[in-house]
């Protein structure tokens, strides 16, 4: 009899694990891929891995802005694309050296729910049955794919995260569905590699949810580092290595890439292991279609002891996201009253400057209603960030309510405000004011000081 048996090792179901094991709880982990996850293996950690070998080629190429001069700089792709699997295998080996160290008990099979009984709830895998008194559904998710006409004979012209990730020579052409993250990231990535990149997107702006202005400032950037957008266009087709759509006008265009990225999102995995069985209720959009197990702030379905955690909720498809789920489901079966909290979820797009933002957008508060004021600066007033990004751009956005000047929002766009985000989370989270903010020592010189001195600019 276990504890708690887990099904999925991403970043929702290791990261409970750990904390279970770790508890004293005794914990089986059902993983039929590698541990990691989509996460792991084939998103935010080999893409962040590629983007790094882009970024240290660009600082080659542009060293000369630094007094810095390096003669024909180059790259050999199929070495990024080893130091990509190596740093995958590492922390592979990471997360099973934490679940050994935990007491997890892990099984590298495919895992089928049986049903709940009187003593547990039963998951089979490979002939063997394992009940547990809890059960924890961390299946994660995988790329949504449209059914583009002509898409299945296109054949491996058509690539996903999965299978860009694998590519072992870098296109010339590279055309991208979708400008959500994943989208944007490979954009970055290929374009500073020397790929033609297009990217068509149905939106008429790029990164959905992000703040509208620091969307419109990237794109901007990078149209100046040669990629194209095709914003307000509707794919309608796929022929053969060419990608047909429609402008805003209506116009049939077409544009060819070696390689076709289809990145418009992605889906909750709910097949395959068993769900109908325990009759877990989950969750419709408006037009009546699953996309995720419903849960409450508690990560609890609505079976006794089945929890879920991560993208299989359809909620937040972060991995950060899932981690804490994950934390949250674990301490309420330990009897700890945990409740999850989405208000200060950030969110990262890699590219080169990076984006970063937390909280509420101006988009988001005027949809609901919020009376509120906008604080923004230039990242140039950080001397840190003059020093280090010659010629680069930046700013820095504080959303606050206009009464007590709480903290609602905070949006980046900059090297590096993937690190220095989290000030902005706890701020949130914390509930603090501008003028709480204002007490707040940084270190200086730092970048994360823009954060203070926007502060500085209520009016």
């Amino acid at each position: 009899m276990y504890d708690l048996a887990i099904i999925g090792g991403g970043p929702g179901g290791y990261v409970a694990a750990e904390r279970a094991g770790a508890a004293g709880l005794k914990v089986v982990l059902f993983e039929r891929k590698s541990l990691g996850g989509v996460c792991l293996n084939e998103g935010c950690i080999p893409t962040k891995t590629l983007l790094y070998s882009a970024k240290v080629y660009n600082y080659a190429k542009t060293g000369d802005h630094y007094g810095v001069y390096v003669s024909d700089p180059s790259f050999k792709y199929e070495e990024i694309v080893e130091r990509k699997n190596k740093v995958v295998k590492k922390l592979v080996g990471g997360v099973k050296a934490a679940m050994k160290a935990g007491k997890v008990e892990v099984v590298a099979a495919n895992a089928t729910i049986k049903g709940r009984g009187s003593e547990g709830i039963t998951v089979e895998a490979e002939g063997r049955e394992y009940v547990s008194r809890n059960l924890l559904i961390c299946t994660g998710s995988e790329a949504a794919v449209p059914p583009f006409p002509g898409l299945k004979e296109a054949g491996d012209v058509i690539v996903t995260n999965r299978e860009i990730l694998a590519l072992t020579e870098r296109p010339e052409e590279l055309v991208v569905i979708g400008g959500g993250v994943i989208g944007m990231e490979f954009a970055a990535f290929f374009s500073t590699l020397g790929t033609k990149v297009t990217v068509v997107e149905m939106l008429p702006k790029i990164l959905g949810p992000l703040d509208d202005e620091i969307s419109e400032m990237l794109q901007k950037t990078y149209e100046k580092k040669g990629v194209q957008f095709c914003l307000r266009c509707k794919v309608t087709g796929i022929e053969g290595d060419t990608v047909v759509y429609e402008d805003p006008e209506g116009k049939v265009c077409r544009v060819k890439g070696d390689k076709i990225l289809v990145s418009v999102g992605r889906r909750a995995n709910l097949q395959g292991f068993g769900l109908e069985s325990l009759g877990v209720e989950l969750a419709l959009n408006p037009a009546g279609r699953p996309y995720g197990i419903k849960v409450d702030e508690k990560m609890r379905t609505n079976i006794p002891g089945v929890y879920a955690a991560g993208d299989v909720t359809g909620f937040s498809m972060l991995a950060h996201t899932a981690s804490s789920e994950g934390e949250v489901a674990v301490n309420n079966i330990l009897g700890r009253d945990d409740r999850m909290r989405y208000n200060a979820i950030p969110g990262v797009v890699y590219t080169n400057p990076e984006v970063a933002g937390v909280g509420l957008t101006e988009a988001e508060a005027k949809a609901k209603g919020v009376d509120y004021k906008v604080v923004k600066l230039p990242m140039a007033y950080s001397g840190r960030f003059v020093a280090e990004n010659e010629r680069g751009e930046g700013i820095c956005k504080v959303i606050v309510g206009a009464k007590y000047h709480e903290v609602l929002g905070v949006h980046m766009l900059g090297n590096p405000c993937s690190e220095i985000i989290s000030a902005a989370c706890v701020a949130i989270e914390t509930e603090m004011t501008l003028e709480q903010l204002q007490e707040v020592v940084f270190p200086h010189p730092t970048v994360s000081e823009i954060i203070k001195e926007t502060s500085f600019t209520i009016k």
